[in-house]
């Protein structure tokens, strides 16, 4: 976290949408969402972009806490929508619900030792265990300091809480405070900029932000096109099939 403006923050996500480095536990999106899928937590937690979805993973409080830190990171601006408004917490949420929570692909045979940061991840929890306790850690910390819970506090609190956590100061043993903001960071910044297919990115505004074209199956027309802004809207993976550009970036 900085002191910079709030559209500084926007700025320099939006620089880094085309790639942004990631850790090895960062989530994939590797299924699509199941209408099928049990649905124990009722939603009414989480507001990020659906009022009427229902939460896979997080409980209502920790639903509370995440859209808190979403909005924080990414906050909403005179550019568009944020994080929450994206509906970050959703994706979150379908993804630590499924393989990638449990750590289907991580090694976990240990030793678990801190190493370099060209090592990446390693510690011994899942990505769906290092959530819970790292939220579950906050919301703790913030009562104890603060008397609420981190998503009942004001933006400037939030905002030196997250810095702190960047810092590593806070004490969530036997999670690295640190460690825990950087997969909130990466998470976050996943679901604003991933296909609305897996969750997030409601309405396609991290796309829009950038002005990312989407999955169209065909570019044919406008591969040639060059110095020509395209000005079409993005398309999404569920609704890709057949979909190509015209000359002057409209849908054909």
């Amino acid at each position: 976290m900085s002191d910079k403006p709030v559209p500084g923050r926007r700025g320099l996500l939006k620089a880094l949408a085309v790639g942004v480095p990631g850790a090895a536990w960062a989530p994939r999106a590797i299924s699509a969402p199941d209408p099928a899928s049990p649905t124990p937590h009722q939603e009414g937690a989480a507001t990020g972009g659906a009022a009427n979805r229902t939460l896979k993973f997080f409980n209502a409080q920790e639903a509370l806490t995440m859209d808190a830190i979403a909005a924080r990171l990414i906050p909403a601006d005179d550019l568009g929508p944020g994080a929450k408004e994206a509906g970050v917490t959703f994706f979150l949420d379908g993804q630590l619900a499924g393989a990638w929570g449990a750590g289907s692909q991580l090694y976990r045979q240990g030793p678990f030792e801190q190493g370099t940061p060209e090592q990446g991840y390693q510690l011994s929890f899942t990505p769906a265990e290092m959530f819970r306790r790292g939220l579950a850690a906050l919301d703790a910390a913030a009562r104890k300091q603060d008397g609420k819970p981190f998503a009942e506090l004001d933006a400037a609190r939030q905002d030196a809480w997250l810095r702190d956590m960047q810092e590593g100061k806070p004490d969530f043993s036997p999670l690295p405070s640190g460690v825990f903001f950087q997969a909130l960071l990466e998470g976050t910044i996943e679901g604003f900029f991933s296909d609305p297919l897996y969750g997030g990115n409601a309405d396609m505004v991290g796309w829009k932000l950038v002005g990312f074209p989407g999955a169209f199956a065909s570019f044919s027309n406008d591969i040639e096109r060059h110095g020509v802004i395209w000005a079409g809207q993005p398309v999404s993976i569920a609704n890709a099939v057949g979909h190509k550009m015209t000359p002057g970036g409209k849908h054909g």
